[in-house]
């Protein structure tokens, strides 16, 4: 995977003022446009299109010190318009072209980046893959920001808006793995841009054949693999940390990448005031 991010990095680099056709390069190289950008952001923390837009801007700040006119800069780097161009500029930099080319500055620089595997081997990740068949995730749902790192506000005031006796008649209805309440992402940016809206819900797995309340909102899941984290220490940040190695550790070294689907979080066991936990992270797969 590591060959691959590298090779999308060189390709963009070869045109930046064109979009890299990433659907096109991922077949070529064996792989999906899912898995790359999913498996790029985690890794660069900002999506791919991010990073080309900073080092488009990067090379283009040359340019705008120079003479040349500035429809002209903003067309050799695949701008329609100096207005366009500007836009673009500035949320890189800061500052207008023309403030750049008056003042010399500021700006901001986007190195070119070059993926490379760290074998450490400090941190054991007890990992299982699970085939399941397809299966229904029940429960309450509700469109909330992704936010990286930390507790999600939104989502706790979701689940919060619970009753209590929701939360154990939900439980009740639990009937197939992953096993107990969840926490399903779904519907997730595969750029994982943080602030891009998703589908969180607080609810169940059960079987396919199962009839749910009408009261409750239903996600349908394809029978597939799965690859299950099992992670226990401080709450939120050992889960995160772990969501983390699995694209800087696991995937680079195991024949399997992410598939498009839900990710479910399963807490097995918890401290009274959740400030720890033992969780199961699972993830849709599929073999390379």
């Amino acid at each position: 995977m590591i060959a691959i991010l590298n090779r999308v990095i060189e390709v963009a680099e070869a045109d930046l003022s064109d979009d890299v056709d990433l659907a096109g390069l991922a077949a070529s190289l064996g792989t999906t446009e899912y898995h790359v950008r999913r498996t790029f952001s985690s890794l660069a923390g900002m999506p791919l299109s991010e990073y080309i837009r900073r080092r488009r801007m990067t090379v283009a700040a040359a340019d705008v010190l120079g003479d040349g006119e500035m429809l002209d800069i903003a067309v050799r780097h695949g701008y329609g318009s100096t207005e366009a161009f500007g836009r673009a500029f500035r949320a890189v930099h800061g500052a207008s072209p023309a403030d750049v080319r008056r003042d010399g500055g500021p700006l901001r620089s986007q190195p070119q980046l070059r993926f490379r595997l760290t074998v450490e081997g400090n941190t054991p990740m007890d990992t299982r893959i699970a085939d399941r068949p397809a299966f229904l995730l029940i429960g309450h749902a509700a469109r909330v920001p992704l936010i990286h790192e930390g507790v999600n506000p939104h989502i706790q005031a979701h689940i919060v808006s619970l009753p209590v006796t929701e939360h154990a008649r939900l439980k009740e209805l639990s009937s197939t793995e992953p096993a107990g309440l969840l926490q399903v992402s779904a519907d997730v940016d595969a750029d994982y841009t943080e602030g891009s809206e998703l589908i969180y819900l607080h609810g169940v797995a059960v079987g396919e054949d199962v009839s749910p309340p009408d009261d409750l909102d239903v996600i349908e899941v394809p029978a597939g693999a799965w690859a299950v984290f099992r992670t226990e220490g401080p709450y939120p940040a050992a889960l995160q940390s772990t969501w983390a190695a699995t694209a800087s550790e696991w995937f680079p070294s195991n024949p399997w990448r992410l598939r498009p689907g839900p990710s479910i979080v399963a807490v097995l066991d918890r401290s009274p005031d959740f400030s720890t936990a033992t969780c199961e992270l699972w993830l849709p797969v599929e073999r390379e």
